[in-house]
């Protein structure tokens, strides 16, 4: 949020009525931009980068034709599915939630997996997307965040399953 004040501005309109209201679960699943937000957080900063797989069957990439062989063990790099230009047609490199009210609301079923997906996906996805609704909008009818600024926050990231910045600087105004 701090980085795009345009995106917090807009969030805190659609949230500035409810700000002495209880926050139910249908409440918060009717806040359409927060939850464009929560895509694009999730899109933009996956929980983790990658997820493993086993193959199940014999088969052959179709587009490599590389064969794939039962037990083999495949990596899903999902850091590259969420900026793959094939997959989103609004600049997957930007940091633009109404890309799911449009263009690319109807993306790849498989572009955007930030608990993974198939079977094996994350049980605990639909209590970890509740939290982040929550805390996001109680934190945006209460605060302002800021850019730290480029020295501060300069420096990339720090790779492993998970991605992070590693050096975050933000400024907190109580509103």
């Amino acid at each position: 949020m701090s980085k795009n004040p345009r995106v917090q501005t807009k969030l805190k309109a659609e949230l500035g009525n409810n700000k002495y209201q209880r926050l139910s679960t249908e409440k918060l699943d009717s806040l359409d931009y927060l939850n464009c937000v929560i895509q694009e957080v999730l899109r933009f900063s996956s929980p983790a980068i990658t997820t493993f797989r086993t193959v199940t069957i014999d088969d052959r990439l179709p587009a490599s034709g590389a064969q794939l062989y039962k037990g083999d063990e495949i990596m899903i790099n999902i850091y590259n599915l969420t900026r793959d230009k094939r997959y989103w047609k609004i600049d997957p490199n930007l940091f633009y939630p109404e890309r799911f009210q449009g263009e690319d609301k109807d993306h790849h079923p498989y572009a955007l997996i930030p608990f993974g997906g198939g079977h094996r996906q994350c049980i605990g996805q639909d209590l970890a997307r509740l939290e982040l609704k929550a805390i996001i909008s109680r934190l945006m009818q209460q605060v302002t965040f800021s850019d730290g600024g480029p020295e501060v926050n300069a420096g990339g990231h720090n790779q492993t399953v998970t991605l992070m910045p590693k050096n975050v600087g933000v400024t907190i105004t109580f509103d």
